[in-house]
């Protein structure tokens, strides 16, 4: 858990400036661009594939329709789901897609605020 208070400096993309906190995650997900997540990605040295997108678009949907980003088991079952793939398989394809992890990468880039505490379950 942080304890100390969050530094917040300005992103200035072409789509417009953004607040993001020292981690890189977005403090106002409503500012949230394609623009942005590209720029995330290749931060991340991530280059974006059409499942990458996927991804972060059934991300941002969730956040639009319950205001929190989505836990990882959701996006999980719906890789199971849309791919037929075991629970296994698809935590492997997850991180095949987001390597250094869900939270760091994929909510980073689907323009989620950075948890104060995250659920492993």
């Amino acid at each position: 858990m942080r304890t100390l208070p969050d530094k917040i400096s300005p992103l200035l993309l072409q789509s417009g400036t953004v607040m993001v906190d020292e981690a890189g995650f977005i403090t106002d997900p409503e500012l949230w661009t394609h623009e942005f997540a590209e720029y995330i990605a290749r931060m991340e040295n991530i280059e974006l594939t059409p499942l990458h997108w996927d991804i972060l678009d059934y991300m941002r949907g969730s956040y639009a329709a319950h205001g929190v980003a989505v836990d990882v088991r959701h996006v999980l079952k719906i890789l199971q789901d849309q791919r037929d793939l075991s629970k296994h398989e698809a935590k492997l394809l997850l991180f095949e897609l987001f390597p250094y992890g869900y939270v760091k990468q994929a909510v980073k880039m689907a323009g989620m605020k950075q948890p104060r505490a995250w659920s492993t379950g």
